[in-house]
């Protein structure tokens, strides 16, 4: 997605090799044009899956999910991390392992959004280990309900979640994908010239 990758290329800034901080567009402050844009590619990528429900983690997710619900025109639920004194019951629950925060949270659904009968499109932020998309495809497996699609704005394929999680049998599609962060470069998986 161009419009994704000249943000990643104007805006965002490698720290390390590991972390690519896009905080001014995405997951701090919000360009809700691009957010749009994004919502939707991921209904053009999932159109046809006869999407139900959109799920993501609060709150970097948010943004993209629901402006993918909008498009998809389907409620959009968020995973809560902070205990809700109006969330303690009949909720589905799952621990999540943070890779940017190095912490895990217990992420909270209300089983009353949620059956059998729903095809639920995950969207979250980034992508690196897949602990993320891997705690909310559990939420949606506890009550019965199909997994999708995995949408992510930001991949880092250097990193094992897109395998680990294609292995497991999900369809995850990335907007963009970045094959390294090095010497505060990005570089995309498709400008390798063997990819």
């Amino acid at each position: 997605m161009k419009l994704l990758k000249d943000k990643v290329m104007s805006e965002g800034i490698v720290l390390g090799n590991q972390v690519l901080k896009v905080d001014s567009f995405l997951n701090h402050q919000m360009d809700p044009v691009l957010m749009k844009e994004v919502g939707k590619e991921f209904a053009r990528h999932f159109e046809g899956e006869q999407i139900t429900k959109v799920l993501t983690i609060e709150s970097s997710g948010i943004a993209p999910a629901i402006m993918t619900a909008l498009e998809l025109g389907v409620p959009m639920i968020f995973a809560r991390k902070n205990k809700s004194l109006t969330l303690k019951e009949n909720i589905l629950v799952e621990k999540v392992y943070s890779f940017t925060k190095q912490e895990t949270n217990e992420i909270t659904v209300s089983k009353k959004f949620l059956d059998e009968n729903d095809r639920v499109l995950i969207v979250d932020d980034f992508l690196a280990n897949g602990e993320a998309a891997f705690g909310l495809a559990r939420i949606v497996e506890q009550v019965g309900a199909k997994v999708a699609g995995i949408g992510i704005v930001i991949e880092k394929s250097f990193q094992p979640g897109a395998r680990r999680l294609k292995e497991a049998g999900y369809r995850v599609d990335s907007l963009v994908r970045i094959a390294a962060l090095e010497n505060g470069t990005v570089t995309f998986v498709d400008d390798q010239t063997n990819e």
